[in-house]
């Protein structure tokens, strides 16, 4: 469910520590306050806590905000935790978040530099 609401929005990772107790009120006006975003500008926002086994989405939808919460029963999400900033992250980034990895993976095949003949 929540990668579906995923695909038609761009996503911001919040990272650093989230405290889950907060609502939407809350979440809202951390985008506003300490990111410096407008929550309603057709983004989403995903926050952790410190236990990193939950995750809170908030989005503007055009009647009002959407908050989806996510527990794991096991596991736990690879959550980056060095600053307090709005992260964009691709479709990848998202994918790779929701299922457990890293959002920083390292590239499989290395890209190539066009016209190099081997």
């Amino acid at each position: 469910m929540l990668s579906e609401y995923c695909t038609g929005y761009q996503v911001y990772l919040v990272t650093g520590y989230t405290d889950m107790r907060k609502a939407i009120d809350g979440l809202a006006a951390i985008v506003e306050g300490v990111l410096g975003k407008n929550p309603c500008n057709g983004g989403l926002y995903l926050f952790c806590g410190k236990r990193r086994d939950r995750l809170k989405a908030l989005i503007w939808e055009k009647d009002g905000y959407v908050l989806l919460y996510k527990r794991l029963n096991n596991g736990s999400f690879k959550w980056p935790r060095n600053e307090t900033q709005a992260r964009e992250l691709t479709s990848q980034q998202v994918r790779w978040l929701l299922e457990g990895l890293s959002i920083e993976q390292p590239k499989a095949i290395r890209e190539g530099v066009r016209g190099a003949l081997y």
